[in-house]
C-alpha cells in the first residue's frame, strides 16, 4: 500500500514538474506534506489488516521484552 502512495505522488510530481518546473522549495512545500498525510492516513488501515492476518494464522499475542 505504501508503493501505491508512492506511485501516486511520484506521478504527480513528474506532471507537475514536465508542465510547470517549479522551483525546488515548492516542491518541499507541495509534495512534503502530501507525503506524510497519506503515510499517516495508511497507519490504521495497514495495522488492521497486520492484526487480521494475525488472528488468521492464529499466530500468538507476544509481548514486548523490555
Amino acid at each position: 500500500m505504501i508503493l501505491f502512495l508512492g506511485l501516486i505522488v511520484v506521478g504527480l510530481a513528474a506532471i507537475v514538474e514536465i508542465k510547470f518546473a517549479p522551483a525546488v522549495w515548492l516542491d518541499l512545500t507541495l509534495w512534503t506534506p502530501l507525503i506524510l498525510g497519506g503515510a499517516i492516513l495508511m497507519l490504521r488501515p495497514l495495522k488492521g489488516g497486520l492484526i487480521a492476518l494475525q488472528y488468521k494464522h492464529n499466530l500468538p499475542h507476544q509481548r514486548p521484552t523490555a
